[in-house]
């Protein structure tokens, strides 16, 4: 039975799994979160749609959710408290479903927030992966002081955080980590989400961490 929904702090969370493309086990349960809800984002927003099919092209098994409030998820948004206790359920969930597996944690805009400060304090998690990661408007100090490897997406022409900011933030980050810059791409990737997938391939594909 494919999975609709998880059991989160505040009540039932809507969400989807990705299953690995090849089958079999998963050579990681990744956890992916999306952009801030009350501007529109959703698990099905298209960047984070394409990222988690990515992931699964390349061995992974990935969950996707709506934070609470949004879609049919139960309750309303909390700042990001709240969502930190709803991405912290959904990495229980995929520990609990594939206990051989490691452990990535990931998100877009504000889940990418939610996402990396979340998984930078969790033992558990072995990979960080921010898209679109918008360093100048939350707290990221968590995630630069952080060893887990982390992985950058960021488009060139981002609004929200300009290029600069991400890469002094990414200077200031602490190894390992990679980034990768999309070409004319804005926040949202639009009319380029197909090389945020890409970028996803290529930066984790063979990876072996």
């Amino acid at each position: 039975m494919p999975l609709r929904e998880i059991a989160g702090p505040a009540g039932r969370l809507e969400a989807l799994l990705d299953e690995p493309a090849s089958g079999g086990q998963p050579r990681a349960a990744v956890v992916l979160s999306h952009p801030h809800p009350q501007f529109g984002g959703t698990m099905h927003t298209k960047a984070v749609y394409q990222a988690a099919k990515a992931l699964a092209r390349i061995g992974c098994a990935v969950l996707r959710f709506n934070f609470r409030g949004a879609g049919t998820s139960v309750g309303t948004f909390s700042e990001g408290a709240g969502e930190m206790d709803d991405f912290r359920a959904g990495l229980d969930v995929m520990q609990e479903r594939f206990p051989s597996a490691p452990l990535w944690a990931g998100g877009m805009s504000f889940g990418a927030w939610i996402a990396l400060t979340v998984g930078a304090q969790d033992p558990r998690v072995s990979a960080l992966i921010g898209l679109a990661v918008p360093v100048t408007r939350y707290d990221f100090a968590a995630v630069e002081r952080s060893t887990t490897p982390k992985f950058f997406i960021q488009g060139e022409r981002d609004e929200l955080c300009p290029l600069k900011d991400m890469r002094a933030f990414y200077a200031r980050c602490a190894d390992p980590k990679e980034l990768v810059v999309i070409d004319a791409a804005d926040h949202l990737f639009d009319g380029k989400v197909s090389e945020v997938a890409d970028a996803v391939e290529d930066l984790l594909g063979d990876w072996s961490g």
